[in-house]
């Protein structure tokens, strides 16, 4: 079992980044809420990590926070949610905040969240209630740094992390377009990454 990396950041294409580990390059999936925390590349970098072993691959999942990782092994031992859906939820909603929605029961919240259905959000607000009974919240500040100009290729990297994320190619375009309508001057990926998921919950 890997518990925690600790290497330079040599890359990163959400929802994948390359951490450089003593000459060995490891891919880890990360979720956004990890993401928008990462260092500049070239930058050492510590993550918690969960490994996963399948017949036909071998995953390494990261998570700059441990209460991340914490959520993120309850969250796929619920029926029908795997790690892709797991990624999905914390790239969609704090943990924080994934627990406000669990104890307020708010199956529309749960629904909104991408390739999470009815059947599904219900199974997750049973199990989950029970698990997230101990949690302490965390509170923290998020800062929105105001971008300069916007480019083809950052667009292109949003909506890449979207559709792996679990949207439709037209849905990503659609959230992508309408945020950069509004806000013209991102010019920064994972910002908009994270504005398009907000238009999209």
């Amino acid at each position: 079992m890997i518990g925690r990396i600790r290497g330079i950041l040599v890359d990163k294409k959400p929802p994948e980044i390359q951490v450089d580990v003593a000459g060995i390059t490891y891919e880890v999936q990360v979720p956004m809420s990890t993401l928008y925390q990462l260092p500049d590349l070239g930058q050492e970098l510590t993550l918690h990590t969960h490994f996963v072993v399948r017949e036909d691959a071998q995953l390494l999942y990261g998570f700059y926070e441990e209460k991340d990782k914490t959520m993120f092994r309850s969250l796929i031992k619920v029926n029908g949610v795997g790690p892709k859906m797991a990624l999905g939820i914390l790239s969609s909603m704090e943990a924080d905040e994934f627990v406000r929605t669990v104890r307020s029961n708010d199956i529309n919240a749960l629904v909104n969240l991408p390739g999470i259905g009815k059947k599904t959000a219900e199974r997750l607000l049973i199990e989950m209630r029970d698990r997230l009974g101990d949690w302490v919240e965390v509170t923290g500040v998020n800062t929105n740094e105001e971008p300069t100009q916007p480019s083809s290729s950052m667009t292109k990297d949003a909506e890449a992390a979207l559709v792996s994320l679990g949207y439709k190619p037209q849905q990503a375009a659609h959230a992508i377009a309408q945020v950069l309508k509004a806000k013209p001057n991102i010019s920064d990926s994972e910002q908009l990454i994270r504005q398009s998921l907000k238009s999209l919950a």
